[in-house]
């Protein structure tokens, strides 16, 4: 999500509101409500427009959002989108994409300590759809439900993978997100960046150790000033070494890169 200027900020002091509102059994239920909130929102012009205006006293908005929303939403959302409507936002769209990135961080807060699986099990999801054209197909399918599709990732994950991941996983379908794989993507994004963490995408050509992969973790922490997950992904192409990818950043110390620049040189 790349918010500018008023929207940044609104969305900014939110989550430090949604932080302080947030209590253990209360935010699987919060990221619900606020998934579903986002949705009108999209779906709703003419709310949305009002929601955002400037010019209409905050007083009014809080008003409507208590008129469409009350008795169907807890006090705790009730009281992030009254807040929500209140402040300024740079476009109309950025208040609904805001709710569903606060939606996001409580369903990744839902998970208490078991962060890092979160994270782990996002990515893996995501390879699995890129990966399986026929899975892609199935959950991208405009002629199946919604309903249908959220109930096809039940049956892959149910029993197998978090609360959260689910939660999480359905909401990719009908989000904001162009695609499934950009949505689980930008989800693992901000499950990294609730905990202070960094993300790296490392490719190799075998499996790493538990030593390794602690020490790699380690290095790149230190060398990016904050903890870094690490995404690990065996990748025969590589041949040997390492590839990392941390935001913008590439580190290639691959046996392939190598051969492919002697190989330039060569008919340079």
């Amino acid at each position: 999500m790349d918010l500018r200027g008023a929207s940044a900020d609104s969305v900014a002091a939110l989550t430090e509101e949604l932080d302080g509102a947030l209590s253990g059994d209360s935010a699987a239920t919060v990221a619900d409500e606020l998934f579903t909130v986002a949705m009108t929102l999209g779906s709703e012009g003419a709310l949305r427009r009002f929601a955002t205006d400037g010019s209409i006293p905050a007083e009014a908005k809080q008003g409507l959002v208590g008129e469409v929303f009350g008795g169907k939403v807890s006090e705790v959302t009730l009281g992030l989108l009254r807040s929500a409507v209140g402040r300024r936002w740079t476009g109309s769209r950025d208040l609904g994409d805001s709710v569903e990135h606060l939606s996001v961080v409580a369903a990744v807060k839902s998970a208490g300590s078991d962060s890092g699986r979160l994270a782990d099990e996002l990515f893996s999801l995501a390879q699995a759809v890129k990966d399986n054209p026929e899975l892609r197909d199935a959950l991208s399918d405009a002629s199946r439900s919604i309903d249908d599709r959220a109930a096809l990732i039940g049956s892959l994950l149910e029993g197998k993978a978090l609360p959260a991941t689910i939660t999480l996983a359905k909401q990719a379908l009908s989000g904001s997100y162009r695609t499934v794989s950009a949505a689980l993507a930008a989800y693992q994004k901000v499950a990294a960046d609730v905990h202070g963490q960094g993300v790296a995408t490392v490719r190799v050509a075998r499996q790493l150790s538990d030593a390794e992969t602690s020490r790699l973790a380690d290095v790149l922490s230190a060398q990016y000033g904050r903890p870094v997950h690490l995404n690990l992904l065996v990748d025969p192409t590589v041949l040997g070494g390492i590839r990392v990818e941390i935001g913008d950043d590439v580190i290639d110390g691959t046996v392939s890169s190598r051969l492919d620049d002697a190989r330039r040189r060569l008919v340079g």
